[in-house]
């Protein structure tokens, strides 16, 4: 049988996976980063912060620039790391880049009482990003509202969306739990009570309303509301591994703060070696063809005994 998690005996996570795999995960330094790259997963590192979040940036521009009338495009961003959006909001009115062919999705959404919140939800990321992003380009090089995408409770017309632009990077950040946006680990009960979904029943799920492990409702209390959990949903809906499937090149950064030093190793020692377990939902992407890891040098840490 497999282990137990360490976190919460309801749930599957990382600590249920053998120790032998978290040991060898918790040795990769950064100068064993680059030798952990494959045709299909490829490792950038970046040695400051604003090389690294400009590069975030460009990512929508890059998306954006290939957008035209017969062939609509666009970028899955995520909320966290958020320190890109003024960025890009400032390359597109400084490049005079027109948006009206460009799309976007939004990766999540809070559901509160059944319902994804509205735009004025303090913790809301369709709220982040208009925030950040989008009240910051000029209006006559801002896409049209319905070229923007955001997750709800119904998503059927967010998931059609996917069919009429192409979604050419899906960007995104690792939470603790190992996710991308809220695809979390499920609980273990019913007939996952003694292993996690397989990969090819996880690849099924697409967007959809989430229940949160454990683990991320403590991150988003930390990250976002210095550690006020009662104010964190305890529901979302998400986009889907099907979503994800549909994206031609899934890009994840890593800043540091987010998930700690090894996590960042755990998720990078599965991909390149094509180790796949639900239970560590970012290691599904090792069946990607084309998963790009990024990483500040300064944010990558260790992972040796520091007794404060």
């Amino acid at each position: 049988m497999r282990n137990y998690s360490k976190i919460s005996k309801d749930w599957w996570d990382y600590t249920t996976l053998d120790k032998e795999i978290l040991d060898a995960a918790a040795r990769i330094t950064i100068n064993d980063l680059k030798k952990l790259e494959r045709p299909g997963f490829k490792i950038n590192i970046f040695s400051t912060l604003q090389e690294f979040y400009c590069a975030e940036a460009l990512e929508y521009i890059h998306a954006w620039k290939q957008a035209t009338p017969d062939n609509p495009a666009g970028i899955c961003g995520p909320i966290g790391p958020t320190e890109q959006l003024p960025i890009v909001a400032q390359m597109v009115n400084e490049f005079e880049l027109n948006l009206k062919d460009a799309h976007f999705w939004g990766m999540d959404e809070w559901v509160v009482d059944g319902k994804a919140v509205d735009i004025n939800f303090p913790l809301g990321f369709a709220k982040a990003d208009w925030d950040l992003c989008f009240s910051r380009i000029r209006k006559d090089l801002m896409m049209p509202k319905e070229n923007l995408h955001f997750p709800t409770e119904n998503p059927e017309e967010y998931i059609k969306s996917y069919s009429q632009a192409r979604c050419v990077i899906m960007q995104g950040g690792q939470g603790e739990t190992k996710h991308w946006a809220f695809n979390d680990p499920v609980r273990r009960e019913g007939k996952y009570a003694d292993n996690p979904p397989t990969s090819a029943e996880y690849r099924q799920l697409s967007t959809r309303m989430v229940e949160l492990h454990p683990i991320t409702l403590i991150q988003n209390a930390r990250t976002s509301g210095g550690g006020t959990v009662q104010n964190v949903p305890s529901s979302a809906v998400t986009v889907g591994p099907v979503q994800t499937w549909q994206a031609e090149r899934v890009s994840i950064w890593h800043p540091g703060h987010h998930d700690n030093p090894f996590g960042q190793r755990l998720s990078t020692y599965m991909i390149a070696n094509k180790i796949v377990d639900s239970s560590v939902p970012m290691s599904l992407l090792a069946e990607h063809d084309d998963v790009v890891f990024n990483f500040y040098v300064n944010g990558f840490g260790v992972c040796d005994v520091e007794m404060h």
